[in-house]
């Protein structure tokens, strides 16, 4: 299945200078989600748990979840969960933001796999793995629906140390 025919793109949006790569197509096509979701899944199949990131991360993480019989947890944006959180700011390819995930979520050694749409900056994906690994767990792998390969973000500093862990995404942009 050719996902990039589900993808549409929309430019200057949020800002100017940004090509926004929509997954709505994706999600309205049963066959298509089912697909991306059966990919996803086949790369996280070792992990013993799935952090899902805020927002769109929510999407396919209940589904890979149960492909592979496997739990799932939510990182959010801070302020958005209950209990005691840990948090971490990091900067985005627009812009900067802070992410939290529960003390209770990831238990030592668990091997967890990040799942979201979109690989930019890499600097969500970064602060989850930051995350994850102050609870003492272990990122196996980061699915990505999105890949995008601009020379100018495939050279950030965040995608560089990402690139230490295991990731996959089913359509790249360069």
């Amino acid at each position: 299945m050719n996902i990039h025919e589900y993808i549409k793109t929309y430019p200057d949006f949020p800002k100017t200078g940004i090509q926004f790569k929509d997954i709505s197509p994706i999600l309205e096509d049963p066959k298509a989600l089912k697909y991306v979701c059966q990919q996803m899944a086949r790369n996280c199949k070792w992990a013993d748990k799935i952090v899902a990131l805020d927002a769109r991360g929510f999407i396919f993480a209940p589904m890979i979840s149960k492909k592979l019989d496997i739990p799932w947890v939510m990182a959010r944006k801070s302020g958005k969960l209950p209990g005691e959180t840990i948090s971490v700011s990091y900067d985005l390819e627009y812009g900067s933001n802070s992410i939290e995930i529960q003390k209770s979520a990831i238990k030592s050694w668990e091997k967890v796999a990040i799942v979201d749409d979109l690989l930019a900056t890499g600097g969500t994906a970064l602060a989850a793995a930051g995350l994850i690994e102050q609870l003492w767990g272990v990122v196996h792998h980061c699915a990505f629906v999105i890949e995008l390969d601009e020379e100018f973000l495939v050279w950030l500093k965040s995608r560089k140390i990402l690139s230490k862990y295991s990731y996959s995404s089913i359509v790249s942009y360069s």
